[in-house]
């Protein structure tokens, strides 16, 4: 009795397992996404990855090396905090790997990056012909231990039917400094199939919630940061626009103070770090926007102020942050002058951790909804 009560235990985990598999959804890191499984002693010389098939399910091409976190000759010192090994982009050097995506789907890339030498640095993000660039120069944290999240979706194909499609992933420094071996630092990629949100009559905004994001590491405490200039057609953070010329960041409630579900954002540099959506009113109508703002316990602490604005009405938010985790709730009344409407959140002031003035951060944005007025 008790050998059949675990075959039928185990045909259900089988089973399970099967299933799950055959859905199809990405949410985890790409093959040998961490880089810890590492080039043969044969195929490195020194640092310097030798071979474009040397590195384990990517494909190598120019100055590309394997490093270790820590300090490194010559007194640099690596970040690396997912993990042990990284890989260093040099001139013009780039990784890349063919992964299988669905057509029509949106995805996003979540990945560690931070510059290794003083000067500009850029990475550029593509699943060709689609590219992003992404400046390095602003370290959000003091230890170099950025994450960040970067969109796509496939639209066509060459095959009229086709429900699936191989595309190549690829990281690439596009800069040339007179050091051949400075460029970015890649420590950890992971992609995940992202939902497309929808408003509902109760609530216009979609995603206001901020649950509907990309893939958050269970091990890193530093939050995903969501670069500049992203549409909302092809943001990482579904249904919102950040329009601002630094990132925001994506937050979890397994690292920070969250008011409400899992998930929520950080207004982390000011008036340089904002995000909007556009919302279809019925001008002439009056709506209630409202939201929820605080701090996110993770050391981040004065006088905050958010600004909230639709169409031609603004809210000005006060907050004083002892970094313990508080929030308080803002409103406010507005009425549509088209049939498309605007809101906007940014963060008036800056701020950076009591304890380390290098991490910038700000006040915590959660639970927006927009609902008309009767």
């Amino acid at each position: 009795m008790a050998f059949l009560l675990l075959l039928l235990f185990c045909s259900l985990v089988f089973s399970s397992g099967h299933a799950l598999a055959t859905t199809g959804v990405l949410d985890g890191l790409l093959a040998n996404g961490n880089f810890e499984d590492s080039p043969k002693s044969s195929k490195l010389n020194k640092t310097r990855i030798i071979g474009k098939h040397s590195l384990p399910n990517w494909l190598v091409r120019g100055h590309v090396e394997y490093v270790s976190g820590g300090p490194q000759p010559g007194g640099m010192f690596f970040a690396v905090p997912h993990g042990v090994h990284a890989v260093r982009l040099g001139n013009h050097a780039s990784i890349s790997q063919n992964i299988t995506v669905k057509v029509g789907k949106l995805y996003a890339l979540s990945f560690g990056a931070s510059r290794t030498c003083p000067q500009d640095e850029t990475l550029r993000v593509s699943v060709p012909p689609v590219f992003g660039d992404l400046p390095l120069q602003t370290l959000y944290s003091s230890n170099g231990g950025d994450t960040y999240a970067w969109a796509f979706i496939v639209r066509k194909t060459n095959q009229a039917n086709a429900t699936t499609v191989t595309v190549t992933v690829m990281f690439h420094n596009p800069g040339i400094q007179e050091d051949s071996s400075c460029g970015p630092l890649l420590d950890i990629v992971a992609i995940k199939e992202l939902v497309p949100p929808f408003p509902t009559r109760y609530n216009l905004v979609k995603n206001g919630d901020f649950e509907e994001g990309p893939h958050s590491f269970k091990n890193s405490t530093s939050g995903i940061l969501l670069p500049p200039r992203q549409e909302d057609a092809i943001s990482p953070l579904p249904g919102w626009i950040i329009e601002s010329l630094k990132a925001v960041r994506f937050i979890d409630s397994a690292h920070f103070s969250i008011p409400y579900g899992q998930y929520a954002v950080e207004l982390v540099a000011g008036r340089e770090s904002a995000i909007a959506q556009l919302l279809r009113t019925v001008a002439g109508k009056s709506y209630n926007l409202t939201f929820v703002i605080g701090d996110a316990k993770n050391g981040c602490h004065g006088k905050m102020l958010v600004e909230a604005f639709a169409a031609n009405a603004t809210a000005k938010v006060p907050f004083e942050s002892h970094g313990k985790g508080k929030f308080v709730p803002g409103s406010l009344k507005f009425i549509a002058m088209g049939s498309r409407t605007r809101i906007t959140f940014f963060s008036s002031f800056y701020h950076t951790k009591i304890n380390d003035v290098g991490s910038l951060c700000g006040p915590v944005l959660d639970r927006v909804r927009v609902y008309p007025i009767y």
